[in-house]
């Protein structure tokens, strides 16, 4: 397996998880691997129909222990956190973006446009890193990605 930081870490991760959730009927969201501090986190973010629950995470966590010290894919200690993405989740990858066309999203911006780096409104589309989004007043808004500072589900309706 790829040992490493960032991306070749989470691609041998994904690799190890992906067959691990699908049996146990969950989907993978993400997986990241930070260090905060002085200390290593990977976090692997599950998702299914109905929404998560702490015995899916107790599940996928007591199911990818085992393979993932077999694998051995991180050189170093770090602490494995299983969760759910949960609502406002962030939206990186294209499956995202692809699974939640339709929805209403909130996107902030690295640089202003007309003094607002917040927008939100519906995901129309999402193509070659370039994002749809029709705003409230029905105009649509198309922004690259790599101009934004965050993109999440704008699913908080309390």
């Amino acid at each position: 397996m790829a040992k490493g930081k960032g991306g070749n870490t989470v691609a041998a991760v994904w690799e190890i998880a992906e067959p691990i959730a699908a049996e146990l009927g969950l989907k993978l969201w993400d997986i990241r691997f930070v260090k905060e501090g002085a200390d290593w986190f990977l976090r692997i973010f599950i998702d299914k129909d109905g929404g998560v629950g702490i015995t899916d995470c107790e599940n996928m966590s007591r199911a990818i222990d085992k393979p993932l010290d077999d694998a051995d894919p991180i050189e170093q200690s770090y602490c494995l956190e299983v969760s759910s993405p949960g609502i406002e989740r962030d939206l990186t990858r294209e499956s995202h973006f692809e699974a939640c066309k339709g929805e209403k999203i909130k996107v902030k911006l690295i640089r202003a446009v007309d003094g607002i780096r917040e927008f939100s409104g519906i995901l129309e589309d999402y193509e070659g890193m370039r994002i749809t989004l029709r705003l409230e007043d029905g105009s649509a808004m198309n922004i690259d990605k790599k101009e934004t500072s965050y993109i999440k589900l704008d699913d908080f309706n309390f």
